[in-house]
């Protein structure tokens, strides 16, 4: 029995159970959950895979753990071709390095390693398993760059849009929603040096901005939107109200919300409040419950992966699948929640 005829008989022995698109054409993104970090694997219809970010190394290795199972044992990849940092704090590259113990890494990306990170006066020790795993050979990412993936008949493109401050060219419609941006201090964290990852597949657009916040957000979308309108978007910072400023969220116009929130991290009211007032949202999704709002003023409990707090936590985690003509995709929660499909534009 052949590799796809297997997957095929399994799929029919064990409905529900999801497994990574061998030979289907399937762009897959999947949102692990590292429980208030961030850890987003997507393996390309040429079985490539990418990791942007790594959650937590501490709590006994849940957040490696977590990361592998699905890597391993859901995607069942045996290695990683890309392995990108957004940005240099510790929820976001904490486990490259116990990750690249475990499987071949290929590639390393990030934005440059800083000789001093000012937030974080333990930067350099942090950062030491990170140099060790790359062999201090990780490649610099610069606005504008495309990550080398391979493409089918549906083209696929993961471009750049922000990197160490910068952002693409401010070109495009102009930005109907430039108002609504009321700069806040500004942000001398890591944060704002975020990567932004655009990745496209055929009509289907996924934003990913790591912790990118407010006025980096306006100085990438003000005056004019260079970006357009997207399907999936990964709301920034957890989806913490220093990011997600409306200017950026309410011109994207994304069709579904995906939040890489905590129980107590992230996923707050004010970002909620835009969300909601994005004109084409049909679906919005959380990791975490917040247990700090109500029921009501959050997605609905049917989308949000993970209810309980973190000691009785399960870690389970959303996957989206787009369809090999980049036509349509699904979002499902876990192995066992049904998928709803929806539209690309």
């Amino acid at each position: 029995m052949n590799r796809i005829a297997l997957a095929t008989f399994l799929c029919l022995l064990l409905p529900g159970t999801v497994f990574a698109g061998i030979g289907d054409g399937r762009l897959d993104l999947y949102f692990v959950d590292v429980e208030g970090g961030a850890a987003t694997l997507i393996v390309t219809p040429e079985g490539e895979s990418m990791l942007i970010d790594s959650g937590y190394p501490d709590n006994g290795g849940r957040d490696r753990d977590r990361i592998l199972d699905v890597i391993q044992n859901i995607a069942k990849l045996e290695h990683l071709d890309h392995a990108v940092v957004s940005h240099w704090h510790l929820d976001h590259f904490g486990n490259h390095a116990a990750i690249a113990a475990k499987l071949k890494v290929v590639n390393f990306w990030d934005r440059g390693i800083p000789d001093l990170l000012i937030e974080d006066p333990g930067f350099n020790d942090r950062v030491a398993p990170y140099r060790s795993a790359s062999q201090n050979r990780s490649k610099t990412l610069k606005v504008g760059d495309l990550l080398p993936l391979k493409s089918t008949s549906t083209p696929l493109k993961a471009e750049i849009v922000t990197a160490s401050g910068e952002v693409i060219p401010n070109r495009g419609e102009l930005n109907s929603f430039a108002s609504e941006s009321k700069p806040q201090p500004e942000d001398t964290s890591d944060n704002a040096k975020s990567i932004s990852l655009l990745l496209t597949y055929g009509r289907f657009r996924f934003l990913c901005c790591g912790d990118l916040t407010w006025n980096t957000e306006a100085k990438l979308m003000t005056p004019n939107n260079p970006i357009g309108q997207i399907d999936l978007f990964m709301a920034t910072h957890h989806g913490l109200s220093v990011s997600n400023n409306p200017v950026m969220v309410l011109s994207l116009d994304p069709r579904v919300v995906v939040s890489c929130n905590g129980p107590t991290k992230g996923a707050d009211l004010e970002t909620i409040k835009t969300l909601k007032r994005v004109k084409s949202l049909q679906a919005m999704y959380q990791l975490h419950r917040n247990v700090r709002l109500a029921e009501t003023d959050q997605a609905p409990v049917e989308q949000i992966a993970n209810l309980t707090e973190t000691a009785n936590c399960k870690g389970t985690w959303i996957k989206a699948s787009v369809a090999k003509d980049g036509q349509s995709f699904t979002v499902q929660i876990g192995s066992d929640r049904n998928a709803r499909k929806f539209e690309t534009r």
